[in-house]
């Protein structure tokens, strides 16, 4: 008798057992694809903000932009406001440098309820030239991007390791 109540349970508890087990796998291969489809919008958002800075197109930039912007930079310190970046860009950029995602450097993960942080490495170079050299040293950046009304903007970035 104890023969026959062991089987049926030994296969209950490993049904039991084994039903967490595939949805685990489940959430992870759904989390995966989340993350693929993430760092596909912040690559797509990525590209849309410097080819719009690589043009001067600030009306562009300035959609991707929240109004309440922190720029924090090593260099020269805490820019708050879409204005004040877009005034700097104007003054500074436009026309005179163009930036370049280094390839294989950008990282995304996301924030629940928020957006998402996007890392990488950029170089900066003369808008002259065609491409940056790749002996211009390279900068890196944190990027925090906001969805908010399925819209997504730029509200924190920092810049730093410039030589």
């Amino acid at each position: 008798m104890t023969r026959r109540l062991t089987v049926p349970l030994l296969l209950c508890a490993m049904s039991i057992l084994a039903g967490p087990a595939d949805r685990a796998r489940a959430d992870e291969s759904s989390d995966k694809s989340d993350q693929v489809a993430l760092f596909g919008e912040i690559q797509a958002l990525d590209a849309s903000f410097f080819d719009a800075y690589n043009r001067c197109d600030l009306r562009r930039v300035s959609t991707l932009v929240a109004d309440d912007l922190e720029f924090y930079d090593d260099r020269d310190g805490l820019e708050v406001s879409r204005q004040a970046l877009l005034d700097d860009l104007e003054k500074y950029i436009c026309g005179k440098v163009h930036r370049e995602l280094v390839p294989g450097t950008l990282e995304v993960h996301p924030i629940p309820g928020y957006g998402a942080l996007e890392i990488g490495a950029h170089r900066f170079c003369e808008a002259s030239r065609s491409a940056c050299p790749s002996a211009n040293p390279a900068s890196k950046f944190v990027h925090i991007w906001r969805k908010k009304d399925g819209a997504w903007q730029l509200t924190r970035a920092v810049s730093y390791g410039h030589f």
